[in-house]
């Protein structure tokens, strides 16, 4: 059998209009929906559960002996239908009895039924009940037939909650009464800072009091009115964000903006009020299949892209429904942490940048569009806090330390006064780190050493007036193809390489080129591998380069053109071998004599490098290094390789210490034939970041590191209170000798000698 999608969800809509509208009990009424929806679908079987007191009850059923309901019970997770609430996913299966959750009931008598379908029923975005159908033949169903019962199964939800037969606050994921208890809860670090103010949450709960349609041409006027206001709302707000131009949070809210004038989108909507839905139901079953695609999605980069989706229709059904607005359009009455699932950007241009102090994220990624428009904001974001709209109630005093990636709710006198003198001392060591900008990064003993920046936005470059910092020792020239929403042009990409250029003057850029694929897929470029067990390790970086030679050789343009007459520096990563070094090179120098051949300017000089983040590289460097004019170490990567442990796997994050024999023993073996070979030597990544590990590193006589932006004052404070001959002798005798805590041992040394480890 099939359906016309709109048409046969709207037939099934108008017959459970009437049963509805019936004054029946709810009992007789979901008796008849069962008859209408397996009639219609020419179904043998079709039941609903209900979640009661946490479980999954019979609650009605064409096909199934009728004297398993109220009998039959599932727990979440238990059986296809407690596996469908659990995740509240779709499932589809010409063999129900192959599946590994398959749980057999013999009350109900579905031996002879092979083919099994179900939606949840979703309330308040979790999973109330479920809606299944089954035949006794092996089929799977239609996409059409699907999509009828999902649009059916959320016209059930507004029946059984106005019924009052579901839990409304019961149920995985549901919010239990606030405790009134100090917690520290953690997350992940996304703009840094400290932050104290009030809870409010962004967005309150839109309730959809009507879902089936009484005049579909009326709903879709609606709809479209809705529209034209949304995007007058998004225009206004992009033209009047409070912050400087150039950044890439304005490639940031032009991406949000295509999204607001999307015609699939909206298209998809009409479909939905097609089906027989109002305006507001049918903007709430099209977000249903975004939030269902972003539970699918294991691309962190596209996932942020589909919150941004999300963001819109929220606010689209906010503006449709005539419901109570953001916090934003509340206003903000004192010092505010914003709590929400997730922002958008335009979401977040909304708030009084006055009161907003922080914002707390149960979602959020770096990649993301608020991340990126929040950092131009200078607003501290803390992201990846679970359960944060459970354990945070509106109006908690709440504690943000970013730089600590934790939040303290409701905290104590002791933790308040802990807090602020913590504060204090921030800003105190800010102002004294700000004093060292003019100073050179000298160690007492006479050698000035070398401290660099990590960028990868236009924005970041500012950082070199602000910290004094010697250049940009690693550029990721890949942030801007993560926030762009498709590939970046030629043009684009020179306008941004030029832009840091001159915005550098004449201190130094090390433009890496493209890091993608792998963990850091883009969801516009085709053909991307399929999920590969260890992406980190995959097809990524310069082994993708190689083979998308379109891509580099795009980017080679660009970064040469951009350097007319300077210096142009460009580094290499993920290298494992000695000729894929050689095959970049090649494949720049080509693009160099291509522009000389069209009469192009170029740089005065162009020095290659590498980055050495594969230990294979390490025994290939006598074939490498009279290639190179400098070598860069990726701490970050190298770690995880050398000891076979995913740096983004909590368990293993901080299981390997940097400071271990085993890393300071390979960074030793890399620096005197590097330095033999006259290569100037970097060290990127966190470690060099960290005083205490930056010591060490000195310790190894590395004379150069490349660090975030924040990390250059408490550095610089380090390098000039230490005496290098002193570190060297100790770093190598500790080497020659390991104690059985390295990290231990080099912070006695620290203590002795009164080197400032911030």
């Amino acid at each position: 059998m099939q359906l016309s999608a709109a048409a046969s969800a709207r037939e099934i809509l108008v017959r459970l209009h009437d049963v509805m509208a019936a004054r029946s009990n709810a009992q007789a009424k979901l008796n008849q929906v069962v008859e209408i929806i397996g009639g219609a679908l020419h179904s043998e079987v079709c039941s609903i559960y209900l979640l009661r007191e946490g479980v999954l009850e019979l609650f009605a059923t064409r096909g199934l002996d009728t004297s398993a309901v109220h009998v039959t019970k599932l727990a979440l997770g238990e059986g296809l239908v407690g596996t469908i609430a659990g995740d509240v996913e779709v499932l589809n299966l010409d063999e129900a009895a192959s599946h590994p959750h398959f749980a057999y009931r013999p009350e109900t008598g579905e031996d002879r039924f092979q083919s099994f379908a179900g939606v949840p029923i979703i309330r308040r975005e979790r999973a109330v009940g479920v809606l299944a159908v089954q035949h006794t033949e092996a089929r799977k169903y239609a996409d059409v037939e699907i999509e009828a019962l999902q649009t059916v199964a959320m016209v059930l939800s507004e029946l059984i909650a106005n019924a009052g037969l579901i839990d409304e606050a019961g149920g995985r994921g549901d919010a239990p009464q606030h405790s009134t208890a100090s917690m520290r809860i953690p997350g992940q670090k996304l703009v840094d800072g400290m932050a104290a103010g009030y809870a409010v949450f962004h967005q309150p709960r839109i309730t959809i009091e009507h879902t089936v349609a009484e005049d579909t041409e009326a709903e879709r006027h609606r709809v479209y009115a809705a529209f034209d206001k949304m995007r007058e709302q998004i225009e206004r707000m992009t033209r009047e964000a409070e912050f400087g131009v150039g950044g890439e949070h304005e490639e940031v809210l032009a991406t949000y903006k295509m999204f607001a004038y999307d015609e699939g989108w909206a298209r998809r909507i009409n479909e939905a009020i097609d089906s027989g839905l109002t305006a507001e139901a049918a903007i709430e079953r099209v977000q249903q299949r975004t939030r269902q695609r972003m539970r699918q999605i294991d691309d962190p980069l596209l996932a942020d892209r589909m919150h941004d989706l999300e963001d819109l229709s929220n606010r689209l059904l906010r503006i449709v429904s005539g419901q109570m607005g953001t916090a934003a359009q509340l206003g903000l009455r004192r010092d505010t942490i914003l709590i929400a699932r997730n922002l958008g950007p335009a979401e977040l241009l909304e708030y009084d940048r006055r009161r907003l102090k922080g914002v707390i994220l149960e979602e959020g990624s770096l990649t993301a569009h608020v991340t990126i428009v929040a950092r131009a904001m200078g607003v501290p974001v803390l992201g990846r806090v679970r359960d944060v709209r459970r354990l945070i109630a509106d109006g908690d005093l709440v504690l943000l330390d970013a730089g600590e990636s934790s939040v303290i709710v409701r905290p104590s006198n002791a933790m308040e006064e802990a807090f602020d003198a913590k504060l204090a001392l921030r800003q105190k060591r800010r102002a004294a780190y700000a004093a060292l900008r003019e100073v050179a990064p000298e160690t007492k003993d006479g050698h000035r050493l070398t401290v660099m920046v990590n960028a990868g936005l236009r924005d970041d470059v500012a950082s070199l007036d602000l910290t004094g910092a010697d250049g940009i020792g690693l550029f990721r020239t890949e942030f801007q193809f993560l926030v762009s929403a498709t590939l970046p042009s030629r043009e684009r990409q020179h306008r941004l390489y030029r832009e840091v250029l001159d915005a550098a003057g004449d201190r130094p850029v090390v433009f890496r080129t493209i890091d993608i694929g792998g963990d850091k897929a883009l969801p516009y470029l085709k053909d991307n591998p399929a999920d590969e067990e260890n992406p980190a390790m995959g097809w990524r970086a310069l082994r993708l380069g190689l083979e998308r030679e379109g891509l580099m050789k795009v980017q080679a343009r660009a970064l040469l053109e951009a350097a007319a007459g300077r210096t142009l520096n460009v580094m290499f990563p993920m290298v494992s071998e000695a000729w894929e070094f050689d095959e970049a090179q090649a494949l720049f120098e080509a693009q160099r004599d291509w522009l000389v051949s069209r009469g192009r300017r170029l740089p005065n000089e162009i020095r290659y490098g590498a980055m050495l983040e594969v230990p294979s590289l390490a025994y290939q460097l006598d074939l490498l290094l009279p290639k190179l004019q400098f070598l860069s170490v990726g701490t970050n990567d190298l770690t995880q390789f050398l000891f076979a442990a995913d740096r983004a796997n909590p368990k293993l994050a901080e299981r390997y210490d940097w400071l271990s024999t085993s890393i300071l023993r390979f960074l030793a073996s890399v620096v005197e034939p590097v330095r033999a070979a006259g290569v100037t030597l970097t060290v990127c990544g966190e470690m060099g970041g960290r005083p205490l590990e930056a010591m060490a590193l000195l310790g190894l006589g590395i004379e150069r590191l490349s660090i975030t932006p924040a990390a250059v004052g408490p550095i610089k404070a380090m390098i000039r209170s230490l005496d290098r001959a002193a570190l060297m002798a100790e770093v190598s005798r500790l080497l020659a000798a390991p104690p059985r805590d390295l990290r231990a041992a080099l912070s006695e040394f620290a203590v002795a000698q009164g080197v400032e480890l911030g």
